[in-house]
C-alpha cells in the first residue's frame, strides 16, 4: 500500500511540473537522495553562517575549515563525472574518477572566501543535475572500486550523504550529530559496518554515531 501511495505522489509531481521538468527516475533510491539533499542543505547553511574571517579558522578538532569545503566540492564533482561517464556510456571507475581531481583540492583550498563558497555551490548543483538526468537503468550500475570492492551509483549517494553531514560537523559552528536523520545513521550502519572493524564507542571517539560518520574526536 505503502509502495502504491509513493508511486502515486510520484506521478502526480510529475504531472504537476509539466514536460520538461527534470526528476529523479521511479529506479532512483529516494531515501539515500533525500538524506544527501537535506544534508547538503544543512552544509549550505553552516557555510552561510561563517563570516569571511571566520572561515579562516579551524572548525571541530582543529581541523581546516577551508578544506572541508573543497574535499567536499571535489567529491561532488567527481561523482558527477562519474555519473556522466554512467549517463553516455563511458564508465569510469569511481576511484580513478577521485584521483583525477584530488591534486586540485589544495589549491582549491586558497581561493578567495567568494570563490571558495561559489565552488560549493556550483559543485552541488552538478551533481544534483546529474543524478536527476541519470536514466533508471544506470542506477544499477556498478562501477570499477571503491576501496578495493564494487560499488554501485547507490552506494556513492550514501557516500556523499556521508559527507555532507559529516562537514557541516567538521566546520564546528553549530552543526549538530543529534540533527543527522536516525534512519541514515542506520543506514549506513547497517550498509557498511560489516566492512569495518568493531567500533570502540566511548567519548574518545565521540560515540557510536559520531564513529559512524567518520567523526573520531570530540
Amino acid at each position: 500500500m505503502a509502495d502504491q501511495l509513493e508511486a502515486q505522489a510520484r506521478a502526480e509531481l510529475v504531472a504537476r511540473q509539466g514536460v520538461g521538468a527534470r526528476y529523479d527516475a521511479p529506479e532512483a533510491p529516494a531515501d539515500a537522495l533525500l538524506w544527501a539533499r537535506r544534508g547538503t542543505a544543512y552544509l549550505a547553511r553552516r557555510i552561510n553562517e561563517l563570516s569571511d574571517s571566520q572561515l579562516e579558522e579551524p572548525g571541530r578538532a582543529g581541523q581546516s575549515r577551508r578544506e572541508t569545503i573543497a574535499r567536499i566540492s571535489y567529491q561532488a564533482r567527481a561523482f558527477s563525472h562519474a555519473l556522466e561517464g554512467i549517463r553516455v556510456g563511458m564508465p569510469r571507475s569511481w576511484r580513478e574518477t577521485l584521483d583525477l581531481f584530488d591534486g586540485e583540492i589544495q589549491d582549491a583550498e586558497t581561493l578567495p572566501p567568494h570563490a571558495l563558497r561559489y565552488l560549493f555551490k556550483h559543485s552541488e548543483v552538478h551533481l544534483n543535475v546529474e543524478w536527476r538526468d541519470l536514466p533508471g537503468i544506470g542506477w544499477h550500475a556498478e562501477a570499477v572500486d571503491l576501496s578495493q570492492s564494487p560499488a554501485t551509483v547507490v552506494d556513492t549517494v550514501l557516500l556523499r550523504a556521508k559527507a555532507v553531514w559529516s562537514g557541516a560537523i567538521e566546520l564546528g559552528n553549530g552543526g549538530r550529530i543529534a540533527d543527522v536523520p536516525r534512519d541514515f545513521l542506520r543506514a549506513i550502519d547497517a550498509h557498511w559496518h560489516h566492512h569495518e572493524p568493531a567500533e570502540p564507542a566511548t567519548t574518545q571517539t565521540g560515540g557510536r554515531d559520531a564513529w559512524l560518520l567518520g567523526l573520531t574526536s570530540q
